[in-house]
């Protein structure tokens, strides 16, 4: 039975993201769910409903990461564990191409998180446009 999340931790989860996904960056409030608060090691491989623990993630990035902690990095070949927002720096890993529509990986663990969560799906590059258009990204 998953632990809950109680009110203060998802409150102090959702200040520390800035109210972003911390893996796409997407903006909680152009958002088309309300993001959730995500285990990066997830219970069932032992982690912890703790702060160190959490993070804020976009329905579709929560849903593609699941419960992996690894993945292949498509340049090495080699398995790598993916991004950690509690342990690494976004923009170690991470960079918009020029036209901010496109997400890259620039590390190993950056790019098996692009690949597996699929920090490019469609929707999130027409939602990237809509948001460059407002002024409101990256």
């Amino acid at each position: 039975m998953p632990e809950h999340v109680g009110a203060a931790l998802r409150r102090l989860v959702r200040a520390r993201a800035q109210a972003r996904c911390e893996y796409c960056q997407t903006p909680e409030a152009y958002a088309t769910q309300a993001l959730s608060v995500e285990h990066i090691l997830p219970l069932s491989k032992h982690g912890s409903t703790s702060a160190d623990n959490l993070a804020l993630s976009c329905q579709g990035c929560n849903n593609h990461k699941f419960t992996r902690t690894r993945a292949l990095d498509p340049v090495t070949e080699l398995t790598v564990a993916l991004y950690n927002p509690r342990r690494q720096i976004w923009s170690d890993h991470f960079a918009w191409l020029p036209d901010a529509r496109r997400l890259i990986g620039i590390s190993p663990s950056g790019r098996a998180t692009v690949e597996t969560l699929r920090l490019n799906r469609s929707g999130l590059m027409g939602l990237r446009q809509a948001l460059i258009a407002l002024g409101v990204h990256p």
